[in-house]
């Protein structure tokens, strides 16, 4: 190859890169932006699991509103509920005869990367190596698929995967632990700036039901 060849091979190869860090920044404010202006969201979720010898699926409702509050309520295949008022984290098994309680400053859940669903930082501060995902493919046509490894979680995530809308919402998240497992949250049905009284993220056990402090709250 000519010198001029090879010039303009790595003009157009600087171009390329320089055009997919402008997409990930403008994808990552532009997220930033649409979720910063959020104070609650509603939506449908599917959560699947992939782990060594084990699989789940599950699925159910989530509400969240700021400042960290979150209600999960499982429907299928199985009855639960996870809430975190401003204060604590409880989980409980409608059944069982115990509910746990934990701290929420405490708390290591796989539920917390959830909190980009409220902007509570800028993703590009909260994900290192952010970056365009182009050998996943989404789920929907036109969306953007990124990747990053969260901040504080190392121990336990290695990746983290967004899918985002064309109108700039996160419809996916995927993690991935350092244990090689997945856990999948899809999102459907959302609804943004719903109206959420703070008595709707506290836990009242049912009569007979015991709170017990736990070290963690378990999945």
């Amino acid at each position: 190859m000519r010198l001029s060849g090879i010039i303009v091979a790595a003009l157009l190869t600087t171009s390329c890169l320089c055009g997919q860090t402008a997409d990930v920044e403008a994808t990552a404010r532009a997220v930033d932006e649409h979720y910063n202006q959020l104070k609650s969201f509603k939506g449908s979720f599917a959560e699947i699991y992939q782990g060594p010898g084990v699989s789940r699926n599950e699925s159910g409702t989530v509400w969240l509103k700021k400042p960290g509050r979150m209600r999960w309520e499982y429907r299928e295949p199985k009855e639960k509920l996870f809430i975190t008022d401003s204060e604590n984290a409880y989980f409980y098994v409608p059944g069982e005869r115990q509910a746990r309680k934990t701290p929420l400053k405490k708390i290591d859940d796989i539920r917390s990367p959830l909190r980009y669903l409220l902007g509570k930082t800028k993703l590009a501060k909260e994900l290192e190596h952010l970056s365009l995902a182009p050998d996943i493919a989404p789920l929907r046509p036109g969306n953007v698929v990124l990747r990053g490894v969260p901040k504080g979680m190392a121990d336990r995530i290695s990746e983290v995967v967004l899918e985002i809308s064309p109108d700039h919402r996160i419809t996916r998240i995927v993690l991935r632990g350092v244990d090689d497992a997945t856990t999948d949250f899809r999102f459907s049905e959302m609804q943004e700036n719903v109206p959420l009284g703070d008595s709707f993220f506290r836990f009242s056990p049912p009569p007979g039901v015991q709170v017990i402090q736990d070290d963690q709250v378990a999945q």
